[in-house]
């Protein structure tokens, strides 16, 4: 084999090498506690960002390993069950709590299926009756936001 072949064979198999399979890591503001979660979505219906830069459905995406997922779990899981408290009554929380719903579906749909178990604990918050005509529409409303742009 000449020099010049070897040479790019060699490139050619570090190009190769470069596709690596494994997921980017979950980034540092994905790894807050639920209060800062929570604050985070007080600015919907504007887009809701963590201090990094992050969407929810980022951090959900990315969290592939079983520490990542588990933590993140119990805190999102924390979030929308303090949502859930108040959203019967307050059409604020409820849209909140729609977002939350709607960013974990996002992100949960670009993962293998490993982040199912957690959109359905989230989902589950949610499924309490809202009597009121307005916190339910701004629930499905926050939904709506979440899935666009959470």
């Amino acid at each position: 084999m000449t020099s010049a072949r070897a040479v790019a064979c060699c490139a050619l198999a570090l190009v190769a090498g470069c596709g690596s399979s494994d997921p980017p890591p979950l980034p540092a503001d994905c790894q807050q506690p639920s209060s800062v979660i929570a604050a985070a979505l007080a600015r919907a219906p504007a887009p809701v960002r963590l201090s990094g830069g992050s969407p929810l459905s980022r951090c959900v995406s990315r969290a592939r390993a079983d520490g990542d997922l588990q933590a993140l779990s119990v805190a999102l899981t924390e979030v929308a069950d303090g949502l859930r408290e108040r959203a019967g009554d307050d059409a604020a929380a409820a849209l909140q709590l729609g977002y939350l719903v709607g960013a974990v579906r996002r992100g949960a749909a670009a993962t293998p299926g490993i982040a199912a178990q957690l959109a359905r604990r989230v989902e589950f918050a949610a499924r309490r009756d809202v009597a009121a005509r307005r916190p339910r529409l701004a629930l499905l409303r926050g939904i709506r936001l979440g899935e666009a742009a959470g």
